[in-house]
């Protein structure tokens, strides 16, 4: 039930690693009874956020645990020969889900409750939770009944999805030890439970950690009026904070290059305090582990069950594609240049400040592309943006989305929608949209329930979105930057893959494929905020209610390419930090992840890195995406593959989005991910699309 393993990261969906191969569809578990503690409800029963207290979080961990045991016990207590699919695989799938389906409720809580009180309880219960499926990873008797059906008759019969969830299961079973003696067992577990500990902690200091740049007013020039108007004030200063959207318009707008260098220092040295030293140590039990279990590096054992297979075949991608995007970073690189030189009314620059990329890109927009950035956001108030959302997937998948009024919730900001078809709930997801202090500070789809067939019905797959738009202003609805929009598109991807998943098996459910293909789901629906067609559904002035100008969309596409080399470098830049750290580094010897740190950036990205910061500190792709991140560029190959088809028949095409929906969503992994990509796009997939979405 790795689930639970990290609060994990940005733009991704959470999921984690034992559940993706172990939470499934049952009829031997029982299903659960009605409790006065609202995170153990009854059967499809939508949890009682408002209600849940430190104590219920507590009593409903342990809860979980005992009655995990207990359905365990019934598994043990079968004999060689005795066990079948329903009393023994589905009867362990049964249990996993239910004891996920707690520890992904105390999850939400952990990352966005207001309440102190509940969000530490629910980090002490995450992490009971997570030493707890470390011993469960290693479970003799549990491995042995899985086995012994696996090896008989009836079990070699098996075919499709329940054939592949068994193989599965044996195979991540062997990989997690138990090629090993009972005694290195022990020394697994006790390693996995210290790997635990320091996740969470990582997780939890980037979260509490609080700092501000304080500025005067003169040094606010260039900045949106609205974004002025919605910072603190003390005295003569202004309080500019360190949650993204803060962040990235200071960084995009503010005219004063010396306290955009100083926003960048602090804002790349969040939980340095801290977590450089949680790092290093997290590498040094990585390390143990995947050592302990016969791999030469962490990369080596991640990659080993997923589409890659091996570091070999992500290096490949990502030094190829490093090749393939150095003339166009170049080209947009010398593009910042000339925009410096005219700005400053300089001789020619010959380098570029990473905290000068964002103002000079912006530059480049308004003044080569006639782009305003601001002017633009006017078109996309966030009430707009979700109706086109809705309006777009409605369509495409043939549902209806329906809002809760007066539902149970964990802030009075949330909202929450069940999914509708034929009049019937197939999924509910909340959105909790806007920044506050202690949430979670970046965006990601949070899974609460996993689809799964019961002997009762299908159990009713459940998600919450959680992002950190600007939030409205007195005069002004909630704008988002077209970025926003485009987030917000992505994230909801993830949604939608929880929603409308069919498996059979939970393990087997919605986002529970292999890690690196998560995020196509996902990143394919980037592509909506782009096509003019979808654009007129959402995109209209705030206070005119004017849909989006040709001409203004024209301008969009035109600049749709310029900086991707740029882009393209950082996400090379991320995969390759994340491959070195967890590949080709001793975090045992000399160097430092700041070493690292500062080497990969000079040989990657175009900016210097800048000496006394600490970026890997707060990157949170570190705990959940362990060696990991290059999934973002492997999965984007085949989500741009996948695009094509609909660019072909169009992106409002009902019966492409029918059969997207039937065969990508709706399977999960409970078939191949690759047979599946192949199966939509009628051939073998390739790279053509993609390249071309980064204008080579």
């Amino acid at each position: 039930m790795k689930q639970i393993k990290t609060n994990l990261f940005i733009c991704w969906v959470v999921v984690g690693t034992w559940l993706l191969i172990i939470s499934a569809n049952a009829s031997s578990f029982a299903v659960p009874k009605a409790s006065s503690n609202p995170l153990l409800t009854s059967f499809n029963q939508s949890i009682d956020f408002k209600s849940v207290t430190a104590a219920h979080i507590k009593e409903a961990t342990d809860q979980a645990i005992v009655n995990t045991k207990t359905a365990l016990g019934a598994i043990y207590a079968l004999k060689n020969g005795k066990h079948t699919f329903e009393n023994t695989i589905l009867a362990y799938d049964d249990l996993s889900d239910q004891l996920n389906s707690v520890a992904m409720g105390i999850n939400i809580l952990a990352n966005a409750s207001p309440d102190s009180a509940v969000r530490n309880q629910a980090l002490r219960s995450l992490e009971v939770l997570d030493k707890y499926d470390n011993q469960l990873s290693l479970d003799e008797k549990l491995y042995a009944a899985v086995k012994d059906f696996s090896t008989s008759k009836k079990g070699k019969k098996l075919k499709g999805a329940h054939l592949l969830y068994v193989k599965d299961l044996v195979e991540n079973y062997e990989r997690d030890g138990f090629a090993l003696t009972p005694e290195k067992r022990k020394e697994l577990q006790h390693i996995n439970d210290k790997i635990s500990e320091l996740s969470l902690a990582f997780s939890k200091n980037i979260a509490a950690y609080q700092d501000y740049l304080w500025v005067p007013e003169a040094e606010l020039k260039g900045l949106p009026e609205d974004y002025v108007k919605s910072l603190k004030k003390e005295g003569d200063k202004y309080r500019i904070g360190l949650d993204g959207p803060s962040y990235t318009t200071f960084m995009k707008f503010a005219n004063s290059e010396p306290a955009r260098k100083q926003l960048y220092i602090k804002y790349n040295n969040r939980a340095a305090d801290k977590n450089v030293d949680v790092l290093q140590q997290l590498l040094i039990e990585r390390q143990k582990k995947a050592r302990l279990l016969g791999f030469p590096t962490y990369a080596a054992y991640q990659t080993s069950s997923r589409m890659a297979k091996n570091p070999e075949a992500v290096w490949e991608l990502e030094t190829s594609l490093a090749e393939k995007v150095k003339q166009k970073t170049q080209s947009d690189l010398n593009e910042l240049l000339a925009v410096k030189q005219a700005y400053l009314k300089e001789s020619p620059p010959t380098s570029l400040n990473i905290w000068d990329a964002s103002f000079y890109s912006n530059l480049l927009m308004v003044q080569k592309y006639q782009l305003d950035q601001e002017k633009l956001k006017e078109y996309f108030s966030l009430e707009n943006v979700l109706s086109g959302l809705f309006q777009t997937t409605e369509h495409l998948f043939g549902v209806k989305y329906e809002e809760v009024k007066n539902a149970s919730v964990w802030h009075p900001e949330v909202r929450m929608f069940e999914v509708k078809q034929n009049g019937a709930t197939i999924g509910r997801f909340y959105l909790d949209l806007f920044p506050r202090d202690n949430k979670y500070t970046h965006a990601a789809c949070f899974p609460i329930r996993k689809g799964k067939k019961y002997a009762t019905g299908y159990q009713i797959p459940t998600a919450a979105l959680i992002c950190n738009f600007n939030a409205p202003s007195a005069d002004r609805p909630a704008l988002l930057t077209h970025r926003q929009a485009e987030t917000f598109f992505h994230e909801f991807g993830h949604v939608l893959h929880n929603m409308l998943t069919t498996a059979e098996l939970a393990g087997q459910s919605g986002t529970s494929v292999k890690r690196d293909f998560v995020e196509a789901p996902s990143q394919i629906f980037e592509n909506w905020v782009w096509d003019y067609k979808a654009l007129q559904l959402f995109a209209k002035h705030y206070k005119t209610g004017e849909v989006l100008p040709p001409a203004l969309h024209q301008k969009m596409m035109d600049s749709r390419s310029v900086g991707s080399g740029l882009a393209a470098s950082a996400q090379i830049f991320y995969g390759t930090l994340d491959m070195t750290l967890h590949d080709k580094f001793n975090p045992e010897g000399t160097q430092t992840t700041t070493d690292v740190l500062k080497e990969v950036q000079n040989k990657v990205m175009p900016y210097p890195y800048l000496e006394g910061t600490h970026m890997q500190a707060a990157f949170g792709h570190l705990t959940g995406y362990g060696a990991g991140y290059y999934g973002y560029m492997w999965s984007k190959v085949y989500a741009e593959d996948m695009f094509s088809v609909f660019e072909k028949n169009g992106v409002m095409d009902q019966k492409t989005g029918l059969r997207y929906r039937n065969i990508i969503l709706a399977n999960g992994s409970s078939r191949d991910e690759y047979e599946l990509v192949k199966e939509f796009l009628g051939r073998e997939p390739n790279q053509e699309a993609f390249l071309k979405s980064l204008g080579l």
